[in-house]
């Protein structure tokens, strides 16, 4: 079996607690069925001498759960992420000549969302495909195909492919992600610990609409930023990422990215998994499909949280009215930045931007990149102890200031 997205995982066996369980069900189960006037094989009964039997009894078990798999399954796809794998130190060993070929390094999951012409475009994540040296998707039906790299976007986790759309007929559609409520039935279909377990479908509740969580880089470093994620108890494993988490009508209403296994102190955790809501993830896949990136406005300074300030600098050398217990520090500005040029300076304190005030540093990048490019917007600070005004037209991007925020 081929590795799948890596992620942390923990498992944890409680058999005692599966046996009792287990114990419950069962017992309870009889008790029902010799309610309910169907003949049960009870031990020491008239079957004790050995005939066992089946019963034609049959079960309608058709719910809308299987209705919604039915309508989003034949969309959902596996993604093999291929990177070169040398065997020259073989051959080298053998005296024979060095060479290279492709070999599935990691496996996820993605989902056909449009077909255009001759071409299907696929949603998954960007830590699915990041560092393929190629890109192969396995469709429902086992039929494998190459795919093109479109754009991704390491920000949201998000990212395009393209196949050859002659051979597909389904695709999915996205509903509103705005619209979810907390406690409604969630699904994610995928292909958790790979394409052995493609099509896979799990069940669960939405938990939370809105939270926010740190994200990490493919090096499981923290990038600075956060998202604001769906959080769901619907098992969410290695391999599942890209795929697709949907309500009971059958829409797509985020694509799975990532789940917690434990917490900082180390402490295991189960039933928190997280999907890009639905919005966004149309937002930023319409912009790579037609620019083949993101494009996101950029202030033009470096800055540090208020809270990392010692309190006798920020009296001393920021002169800050005790009141302010939140802000970000400029300690560097970019000539002719949008930041310069609005006026802000060195040992400014942003309090507020956009109309939103600012608790911590990461808030800053989440506000930037909620506006569009050419957008002004609006900027409180404090310098030498007094609150100033302004605005910031926001005229360059991340990719040409060389001070990226």
């Amino acid at each position: 079996m081929k590795k799948s997205d890596r992620f942390v995982v923990k498992v944890g066996v409680v058999a005692l607690v599966a046996g009792l369980l287990g114990g419950v069900i069962a017992y309870g189960g009889i008790n029902l069925l010799e309610n309910s006037g169907i003949d049960v094989a009870v031990p020491g009964g008239s079957n004790a001498g050995g005939t066992a039997s089946t019963s034609n009894l049959k079960v309608n078990v058709k719910t809308q759960s299987e209705k919604a798999y039915s309508a989003v399954k034949d969309s959902v796809v596996s993604v093999f992420n291929l990177k070169k794998s040398s065997s020259s130190d073989i051959e080298s060993a053998l005296g024979g000549k060095s060479s290279s070929k492709l070999e599935a390094s990691s496996e996820g999951s993605g989902v056909i969302y449009k077909k255009s012409g001759n071409a299907a475009y696929i949603v998954t994540n960007n830590h699915v495909v990041s560092g393929a040296s190629a890109l192969q998707v396995q469709l429902s039906n086992g039929k494998q195909l190459e795919a093109k790299l479109v754009g991704t976007d390491s920000v949201t986790d998000l990212a395009v492919l393209k196949i050859n759309g002659s051979a597909i007929k389904s695709v999915a559609t996205f509903g509103n992600s705005d619209n979810i409520k907390v406690g409604e039935t969630a699904l994610a279909i995928g292909s958790p610990l790979g394409s052995t377990y493609a099509s896979s479908l799990t069940q669960g509740i939405i938990s939370a609409k809105k939270r926010q969580v740190p994200l990490t880089g493919s090096n499981g470093q923290s990038t600075g930023n956060t998202a604001t994620v769906i959080q769901t108890d619907t098992a969410i494993n290695p391999g599942n990422s890209g795929g697709p988490l949907i309500n009971l009508a059958g829409q797509v209403i985020g694509i799975n990215s990532m789940k917690l296994a434990s917490d900082s102190e180390g402490t295991s955790v189960e039933g928190i998994g997280f999907a890009i809501p639905s919005n966004e993830v149309t937002s930023i896949i319409n912009q790579l499909v037609k620019k083949g990136k993101i494009e996101r406005p950029a202030l033009g300074i470096r800055y540090l949280d208020l809270s990392s300030i010692a309190v006798s600098d920020q009296k001393s050398t920021l002169k800050l009215p005790s009141s302010v217990e939140n802000g970000v520090v400029v300690y560097d500005v970019t000539s002719g930045g949008p930041a310069a040029k609005a006026g802000l300076k060195k040992y400014d304190v942003i309090v507020s931007l956009a109309g939103k005030k600012i608790t911590s540093q990461d808030e800053i990048k989440n506000i930037l990149y909620s506006q569009k490019l050419g957008s002004t917007i609006s900027v409180q600070y404090y310098r030498n102890g007094h609150l100033k005004n302004g605005s910031i037209k926001l005229s360059e991007s991340t990719s040409q200031l060389k001070i990226t925020q």
